[in-house]
């Protein structure tokens, strides 16, 4: 059935006569008829969606369809939508840290924080990471509590049996409560900050824990041990930060609370008989009366602490709770407690006090601002109390200083503040500025001010405020913090133009004379970014020149590096002309002050950062470019074999975009200086020596686009230049993958400008890369191998030499048989498999070549089917080379004669180079006619081809035969 394949076949004549090809006809043949619509082919699944979107229904729950063929994408419940909505155990854990009780844990944690935003007041979540950052001791801490194990373990006892009636239920909540006896509480000493923190830990998930266990009376009791820990200042400097650990706790407490009596709480709606869960906005009426009665049993029992501090916090905390009665009785209760904060002897206390009391109020109720007003108009007259003799002995017998005493009311202060000024008209504002400047030693409250009020108001009465700081007693709060609070709200807000430089004068003329380093940068930091955002080239000079006189001497800039970075970037966010920035003659005085190698490298990064971010236009200003370039040369230099490869990406990326920014404009021998500049600068980067051989053949691109591709001799000077520029640039480069590529592409380029010799210069120096490859390569931090790499280069290689004439001094085809060369020395993982397929694909470009007119050309480069005008000579070169790869072909074909894997091999690539000879060859060759029938004959002689790849050849063929009666013949022979 399958006829003898004879390897002695005459293979003088294999090529002799390739198919001669008509391009136009193949593209008409192969051009499917068009038609216009009027539809769009997605409009079905288009339409319903957008319709569902803008007809705004009301959301009904539907069960999935269960439709085989109904459209994903078109309706049903999106899975993600369905866990965003319900329990997400992510939002409940940080919510409430409890598993308990979670949607209503989320629900009321979402309330709070969309009260807070609602009233304009920055979420406390935002404040107490700061808190806990500045306030800090290393003196030791104690803890006075019976919940916690020395050793800090388990912190919750075994959980009492049930009782079994109501009597012994209350019977075992009385002997809870006569545990709890001064006896019980054990104190531990010599804490440090962290093992202090740890335990405040351990009590908010022992709180948690006795919760869970239903041992309520017994999370009541650490509440309110976590609550007497605020009456101790023993160690003053950390109480801002105790206060917001303990009031942690006690908010957990306060949400368990609550949430356990919403969620018991249901109701009978109206004209129904089944019970519901209260909804979000419930209203008293709404809550049953053994939800309220619960509510009194813990308001009862909070009561009857004998503590005045314990007591005011822990109501506080479960504040929340009045809304389940009538809304005066919460109105009450704010204002009960705001009065009853009066009874705290210890201003500090009695400060944070208020702070709590504000903080939990204005979730709860933001419209109501009475207690506030207590609270405010309380801290102005017990204000005279921080100057009494117990605190200036207390101060003094912790032995820190008077200023640092006053900051530790900041917190507290500027929270009452912000609390009172939201909403605020300027009459209140105006009355609560004059409050405060009749208060003797104001300065606390001035600055609280300052820190809470809106920028705008302070902006538009800031020359006000210079004078009330001006005339302020500078006794125990320094006046540098108030210019300081007031730069920081200029930094947000724009005061009057007409006040802009009065302010500057008045506040500059303040800091020149700080004598001390310190205090001298933190003022500077701040008030350069009004300066800079405000002001010219003149106060700028000025500034800066005043910034290095006071930081010279003795070297002091060494010890204020972060701050001078920081002022750096500040320059750098509101000074974004380059020229006139980088002009000003003391500031590279100022970037000179960075001497250590780390910092001058930080302060690098800030410039060059600052300027691909802002200049957004191209700039070509001699000053700014080689500013920069020194910068990105310190960046360059800071990189070596050690770094770390996301550093050397970052470093990479920046270069790179700093050189896309610059541009000469019509000036390209400037532009190409400047990337042999940057060559010189940049050549331990690979990206960046890549990004250059790209810039340098775009610019060769754009200098064609100019002369319309007549180039002068000039312009063609300049492009073999850049060209020149690859060549030398390429082989810099560590990655052989990256040196392939742009061989290759710097040779297209070539070829397009028609620098000859360049081009096939590049296309040699392409080839011999090609024997360096690695047999891997890195892809996404895998290793893989690099053979499809090198498989589709040779290929791309290949349709490129096609229009690239021959040197007359070299001889017909020399880069065709220099690639053969490579290709059958190169050692293939895969096998000699790949090896055929690439030679089908020189076979394919060279059936190309032989054609009378190229598919494709190069403009204005004569190809060799000009060049030879289908010389015969020249055809007998091209029939030589293909029947040497065909030689190849065969000869491995006389390998695969025994085993399954070789036969199988056999079949296949028979089966290749049969569609090859079906589409490429001339079939009217009776050789060339036998050798196509003896490889299909082989291909099929033991049954291993297959399917779809014989499916795939018969149908070319088939598509063949309608128009050639060889290809006819032949498709005949092979199924009779």
């Amino acid at each position: 059935m399958h006829a003898h394949y004879d390897y002695s076949f005459n293979l003088s004549s294999t090529f002799r006569k390739p198919r001669q090809r008509n391009y136009a006809f193949e593209k008409s043949k192969l051009t499917s008829d068009r038609k216009n619509t009027t539809s769009h082919p997605l409009g079905d699944l288009v339409k319903p969606t957008i319709k569902a979107i803008t007809q705004k229904k009301p959301v009904t729950k539907r069960k999935p369809s269960t439709t085989p063929n109904s459209d994903p994408l078109g309706g049903g419940t999106d899975p993600l939508s369905m866990i965003t909505s319900s329990h997400d155990p992510l939002s409940v854990l940080a919510v409430g840290g409890n598993e308990s009780g979670s949607f209503s844990k989320a629900r009321s944690s979402s309330i709070e924080q969309k009260a807070d935003r609602e009233t304009g007041i920055p979420l406390w979540s935002d404040l107490k990471s700061n808190i806990l950052a500045k306030y800090t001791t290393s003196e030791k801490l104690s803890i006075t509590t019976s919940f916690l194990s020395s050793r800090g373990g388990d912190v919750v006892k075994t959980v009492r049996q049930s009782p079994a009636t109501v009597s012994d239920k209350m019977k075992n909540r009385l002997e809870q409560l006569d545990d709890f006896e001064e006896g019980s509480v054990k104190e531990m000493l010599n804490l440090s900050q962290q093992d202090y923190v740890k335990r405040i830990d351990e009590l908010n998930k022992a709180l948690i824990t006795a919760w869970d266990q239903d041992q309520k009376v017994k999370a009541l009791k650490i509440a309110i041990q976590c609550a007497k820990m605020l009456a101790d200042t023993s160690v003053m400097q950390f109480y801002p930060s105790k206060f917001v650990l303990v009031t942690e706790i006690l908010d957990t407490f306060g949400k368990l609370v609550y949430n356990r009596i919403f969620e018991k709480s249901t109701y009978k709606p109206a004209g129904s008989t089944k019970s519901v869960q209260l909804p979000a906005d419930f209203t008293p009426d709404q809550v049953p009366e053994s939800a309220k009665e619960t509510c009194r049993n813990w308001f009862f029992k909070i009561s009857s602490v004998r503590e005045l501090i314990p007591r005011f916090y822990v109501e506080a905390a479960i504040l929340k709770c009045y809304s389940f009665f009538k809304p005066s009785e919460m109105s009450d209760a704010l204002s009960r407690l705001a009065v009853m904060v009066r009874g705290i002897g210890n201003p500090l206390i009695a400060a944070y006090s208020r702070c709590y009391l504000c903080r939990v109020g204005i979730i709860i109720n933001p419209r109501q601002k009475d207690y506030i007003k207590k609270c405010f108009g309380d801290t102005l007259l017990t204000y005279h109390q921080i100057q009494s003799p117990s605190v200036t002995q207390g101060v003094t017998k912790q032995n820190i200083s008077m200023s640092v005493y006053l900051t530790l009311y900041s917190p507290a202060v500027d929270w009452i503040l912000m609390c009172m000024f939201d909403d605020c008209d300027d009459v209140l504002f105006d009355d609560i500025l004059k409050q405060v400047n009749q208060s003797a030693n104001s300065a606390l409250l001035l600055n609280g001010i300052l820190r809470s009020a809106k920028p705008q108001s302070i902006a538009k009465k800031a020359v006000i405020f210079i004078v009330l700081i001006r005339e302020c007693e500078d006794t125990g709060f320094p006046k540098r913090i108030l210019y300081n609070s007031l730069g920081s709200r200029l930094s947000l807000a724009d005061p009057p133009e007409s006040d802009k430089l009065k302010i500057l004068n008045e506040v500059w003329k303040f800091i020149t004379k700080l004598k001390e380093p310190s205090e001298y940068v933190a003022c500077a930091e701040t008030w350069i970014e009004y300066v800079m955002k405000h002001f010219g080239k003149k106060e700028m000079n000025t500034v800066l020149s005043d910034i290095i006189k006071h930081l010279l001497p003795d070297r002091a800039f060494e010890e204020f590096y972060p701050n001078l970075l920081t002022i750096m970037a500040k320059i750098l966010d509101h000074v974004h002309n380059y020229a006139l920035l980088f002009s000003l003659e003391k500031f590279m005085s100022f970037v000179d002050l960075f001497q250590k190698d780390s910092i001058k490298i930080k302060a690098a990064k800030i410039i060059v950062e600052a300027f691909c971010k802002y200049q957004l236009e191209s700039v070509n200003d001699p000053v700014v470019i080689s500013t920069v370039m020194y910068m990105c040369k310190t960046l360059h230099d800071s990189v070596n074999a050690l770094s770390l490869d996301d550093e050397k990406r970052s470093v990479s990326q920046l270069i790179n975009q700093f050189i896309h920014k610059v541009d000469y404009g019509s000036n390209f021998e400037q532009q190409l200086n400047f990337y042999v500049d940057s060559r010189a600068n940049f050549t331990n980067l690979d990206p960046v020596m890549t990004e250059l051989v790209q810039c340098v053949n775009n610019l060769s691109i754009t200098t064609r686009k100019v002369v319309r591709g007549n180039h002068s001799p000039k312009t063609s000077a300049f492009v073999r230049a850049c060209s020149a520029y690859c060549f030398i640039t390429i082989p810099s480069l560590d990655n052989t993958f990256i040196q392939l590529n742009l061989y290759l592409l710097s040779a297209q380029v070539s070829l397009l400008n028609r620098c000859l010799s360049q081009a096939e210069a590049l296309f040699k120096a392409g080839i011999a890369a090609l024997l360096e490859t690695p047999s891997t390569m890195t892809v996404d931090g895998k290793a893989k191998s690099s053979e499809g790499f090198v498989v589709q280069y040779i290929q791309n290689f290949l349709s490129s030499l096609v229009i690239v004439p021959d040197n007359p001094d070299q001889g017909v085809l020399i880069l065709f048989k220099g690639l053969l060369n490579v290709i059958r020395g190169y050692q293939f993982d895969s096998g000699e498999t790949v090896r055929v397929k690439l030679y089908l694909a020189v076979l394919s470009s060279l059936s190309a070549i032989s054609q009378e007119k190229y598919l494709y050309h190069v403009d204005r480069v004569e190809s060799n089917d000009t060049l030879y005008g289908h010389d015969a000579k020249f055809l007998g070169e091209v029939e030589k080379l293909s029947v040497t790869v065909v030689d190849e072909i065969l000869n491995h074909l006389k390998t695969l004669t025994e085993g399954f894997e070789n036969l199988k091999v056999q079949s296949h690539v028979s089966l290749l180079t049969f569609e090859h000879i079906v589409a490429y060859a001339d079939l009217a060759d009776e050789a060339m006619f036998q050798l196509a029938k003896n490889l299909w004959s082989l291909s099929q002689k033991h049954s291993y081809a297959d399917s779809k790849q014989v499916t795939k050849v018969m149908t070319l063929l088939k598509r063949k035969a309608e128009s050639n009666e060889h290809a006819s013949k032949l498709m005949k022979k092979i199924n009779g």
